[in-house]
């Protein structure tokens, strides 16, 4: 059975509207607002070394697209970075892409990703960077180098029986490769107006359109060995011992991370009750193997009267806290973490330089149709920066 002539002119008017099947696509995509918005997200994973120096430093980014916008556009989204084209081929390693991105103009031009979008949101693209600084710049290191907002150092053993410790929390705000020209938190990509459609962000926070260091904090591992960690001192935020956790989190409000400068916060750490002389209470102490212990031999003499109490010297009482120094080494933290999030900027420096809509190649989008362009930005970190030490 062959179709009408009418039914004909039907299906010959809905392919030409519609375009060619896509697999990706649903059929007759209508909205009654166009939009389309860019989400660049980047975690962050660094280790450093006690010395500060990185180990490794990698940042794991993901393009999320979310298309609204009727009938079948063909768009093109355009990525560049400081260093320029090279800069950006440098910079994306182990690109992975949706299926609906034309691979054979990204392999011609890296950095154009030209597409047709599935209806609604979905992951465009994903990426590494290696952010470790070349071999020439760690002649003249620092941690700039980074591009890092926030960094941590560790100095334990601190105090007489080196029972303390403190953690240095290095505020810089600096967000290498942001320029005011940089798009903010949800910033429009053309200035030609909206269209039809009304603007609704997609992440919640502020509408400057500058960097903000956020939901800062730091998380130090305790030995399990560790009694409990009292006396916690911070100069900004609030800190806490979790003592099922055996961790000991400090956290900084949006508003204290604002101040560039050094934060501190000193904590000290309990073990196991010693006495006068470094050995444990009840007459134990350590032998040399671990897990096992010697009993005293003065367990079940007499105490001694405290008139009758030897003179401790000054060699003897610095003798001692040497010791007690020593037996609290197993006590203090190996390494600690930070965490937070900057909105409006990435740490690899990739940024959005455009956003088009191909209306040569695009079908059923209707007559002056200009959709509302946003971009977003977002670099996290959750404990993704580890300093050793």
């Amino acid at each position: 059975m062959t179709p009408s002539g009418g039914l004909k002119q039907q299906i010959s008017l809905n392919a030409s509207n519609s375009g060619p099947a896509i697999p990706w696509r649903r059929a007759n995509v209508r909205h009654t607002s166009n939009e389309l918005y860019v989400d660049i997200v980047e975690t962050l994973r660094v280790i450093l070394a006690p010395s500060g120096r990185p180990i490794a430093a990698f940042a794991n980014g993901s393009i999320a697209f979310t298309s609204k916008i009727s009938g079948v556009p063909d768009l093109l989204l355009t990525l560049s970075s400081s260093g320029g084209k090279l800069g950006l081929e440098k910079a994306i390693e182990l690109p992975v892409f949706h299926p609906c991105v034309r691979l054979t103009r990204w392999n011609e031009r890296p950095g154009e990703l030209s597409f047709v979008p599935p209806d609604g949101k979905f992951v465009l693209a994903g990426y590494e960077v290696d952010l470790m600084p070349s071999i020439s710049d760690f002649k003249s290191w620092s941690n700039t180098k980074l591009q890092l907002p926030a960094t941590i150092e560790v100095w334990k053993s601190l105090g007489p029986t080196g029972s303390d410790f403190e953690i240095r929390l290095i505020i810089s705000n600096v967000f290498p490769g942001y320029s005011s020209s940089s798009f903010g938190p949800r910033q429009a990509l053309s200035a030609r107006g909206s269209g039809r459609s009304t603007p609704t962000p997609m992440f919640g926070g502020g509408t400057s359109s500058s960097p903000t260091l956020q939901e800062l904090s730091v998380t130090v591992q305790i030995p399990s060995s560790a009694r409990n960690v009292a006396d916690l001192r911070a100069s900004r935020g609030e800190a806490y011992f979790v003592t099922n956790d055996s961790i000991v989190e400090w956290r900084i409000t949006t508003k204290e991370a604002a101040m560039p400068g050094i934060a501190t916060l000193k904590c000290t750490v309990i073990g196991e009750q010693l006495d006068d002389d470094g050995g444990m209470v009840n007459g134990f102490q350590p032998s040399s193997k671990i897990g096992e212990y010697d009993e005293g031999d003065a367990t079940y003499q007499s105490a001694v009267p405290e008139t009758a109490k030897p003179t401790v010297g000054k060699e003897q009482r610095e003798a001692q806290d040497l010791q007690r120094v020593q037996q609290n080494a197993h006590l203090m933290p190996s390494s600690a973490s930070l965490s937070f999030s900057v909105k409006g900027w990435l740490a690899s420096g990739i940024k959005v330089d455009g956003l088009t809509v191909d209306t040569r190649k695009s079908k059923g989008l209707g007559e002056g149709v200009k959709p509302y362009k946003g971009v977003k930005y977002l670099t996290a970190s959750k404990k993704g920066i580890e300093t050793r030490c």
